[in-house]
């Protein structure tokens, strides 16, 4: 596989990507996060997804392989975002404690014309978390640039998920097994 192009600063995605033994360049160029209402929530996820495969392919030369990614977390109905600070974090671990919620990840593959964008979903039960163990969790680990105010494969995954019905990978921001069938599909 040639080398791919990572639209994304994520240092889960990239380890991720590490793991699988792809090899990839990171090239980042800021988006924001807005959608556009009407969206479901798998469209949501590859919508911004979208934009951030667009703006990097606009800033490369033509024929690189790109691939970008957005991940949301959603609990009844509702989207939740990374956290704006600490008591965000916390309120945002207090609503999800006890309750399961879905993380969706967009994954968009794009060279010159050609485009595969698909969406995955795993649904994630949290035990009860009591208020010391997400205030412990937050300040330990600072989970501001994640989704949900967490990471599965930190501390409060380990103690604090029930169950997960899905790709593990997936909540970590990128469902692996789809991506590299979907980019052996697609080079």
């Amino acid at each position: 596989m040639n080398k791919i192009v990572l639209a994304s600063q994520s240092p889960r995605r990239k380890q991720l990507l590490e793991w699988a033994e792809v090899t990839f360049e990171v090239v980042v160029k800021e988006t924001d996060e807005f959608y556009p209402s009407g969206l479901d929530f798998d469209e949501v996820a590859i919508h911004i997804a979208n934009n951030k495969a667009v703006a990097v392919k606009n800033i490369l030369p033509e024929g690189r392989t790109i691939l970008a990614a957005d991940t949301i977390v959603v609990l009844e109905n509702e989207i939740i975002g990374k956290p704006k600070d600490r008591n965000d974090a916390i309120q945002i671990l207090s609503k999800l404690s006890g309750h399961k919620h879905r993380v969706i990840t967009g994954v968009v593959i794009v060279q010159n014309e050609k485009k595969i964008a698909f969406a995955d979903a795993t649904e994630v039960w949290f035990h009860e978390l009591s208020q010391t163990q997400i205030e412990f969790y937050v300040d330990k680990y600072k989970p501001y640039d994640k989704a949900g105010a967490y990471a599965i494969q930190e501390w409060i995954g380990v103690i604090g998920i029930q169950r997960i019905n899905g790709d593990f990978y997936n909540v970590m921001g990128l469902p692996v097994s789809l991506v590299i069938k979907a980019l052996h599909d697609f080079i």
